[in-house]
């Protein structure tokens, strides 16, 4: 990934962060076809420091987990908030008229060894977390002991493990770092005020980009 340094964010806790808010990441592994993706929900584990560990299961029909080359590193790459840019909102354009229009985002590459598991009560425990994680917000949380324990077993039955330990964690936050204070505090105003909304997640990370 290319990342300019006013791009850069590397706070472990402020990746660790949007891999919690946006769970859902694509698993990029080299197979004996050639590179591979897979979206799957994953959970992040602050230990051990420094970057933590990265654990989701996928179904055991998935090739993934027998075919991806053990002597590279997997990459996962998590998608947070992000918004098409217009120039029309900077003031700049009304000084200069040299502006273009741009993408303001923020992603988490994640990079570690893929380990496979298969143990029954490392998965049940993962995908307790994961369903308590997922339904946490709802007025009544379905369990995974709401359904037969015989079914559930049988889930279990049909999913494998993945843990990677986090070698090396990027973040790139490019929210508008290399624009002057007031073309930027203009975006801000504008998204606030498109009614977009996913909006209002965008202008907190371009705040959230100001404290780096």
């Amino acid at each position: 990934m290319h990342l300019p340094r006013h791009f850069q964010e590397s706070r472990v806790e402020v990746m660790h962060g949007l891999i919690r808010e946006h769970p859902l990441g694509l698993l990029v592994t080299l197979g004996s076809e050639g590179l591979n993706g897979n979206h799957i929900p994953i959970e992040v584990d602050p230990d051990p420091a420094p970057f933590g560990t990265l654990r989701a299961h996928v179904a055991r029909a998935n090739p993934v987990w027998r075919d991806h080359a053990t002597d590279v590193e997997a990459l996962v790459v998590f998608q947070g908030p992000a918004g098409y840019v217009t120039p029309s909102w900077y003031p700049t354009k009304q000084e200069s008229g040299k502006v273009v229009p741009t993408y303001n985002y923020a992603v988490v590459h994640a990079y570690g060894p893929m380990r496979i598991v298969e143990d029954a009560a490392w998965l049940r425990s993962l995908v307790g977390r994961l369903t308590d994680r997922f339904e946490a917000t709802r007025d009544e949380p379905w369990r995974v002991t709401d359904a037969p324990a015989d079914y559930i077993d049988a889930q279990l039955r049909a999913i494998v493990g993945i843990e990677i330990p986090i070698t090396r964690l990027l973040g790139k936050w490019k929210m508008s770092q290399n624009r002057p204070e007031a073309d930027r505090a203009s975006v801000e105003r504008a998204l606030i005020a498109s009614g977009d909304p996913d909006a209002a997640a965008l202008v907190r990370a371009m705040q959230q980009s100001r404290e780096s």
